[in-house]
């Protein structure tokens, strides 16, 4: 199963749009993650992620929707065991 996950943009680093990447936190997880794919994406940001990929950015309200509906199913329990 694909899963993509919801996590906040702490910092940004990179002046070239590919190699753009950030450290993204995923609820108290935090991981490098490449932001070539949301050039619009800040500190602070909400960004949707997937297999390492920022793929959109969206709302804190939406961000926490999703953090929730993770949390009933046993997404995250699954995201925080798995190896970095």
């Amino acid at each position: 199963m694909c899963l993509a996950v919801p996590g906040r943009v702490l910092s940004v680093a990179g002046d070239d749009p590919i190699l753009r990447t950030g450290r993204v936190d995923f609820g108290g997880i935090v991981k490098q993650i490449n932001l070539a794919f949301v050039p619009d994406a800040r500190v602070g940001d909400y960004v949707l992620v997937h297999v390492g990929i920022a793929i959109a950015v969206f709302d804190e309200a939406e961000a926490q929707r999703s953090f929730e509906h993770l949390q009933e199913i046993g997404a995250l329990a699954d995201a925080e065991s798995a190896p970095s």
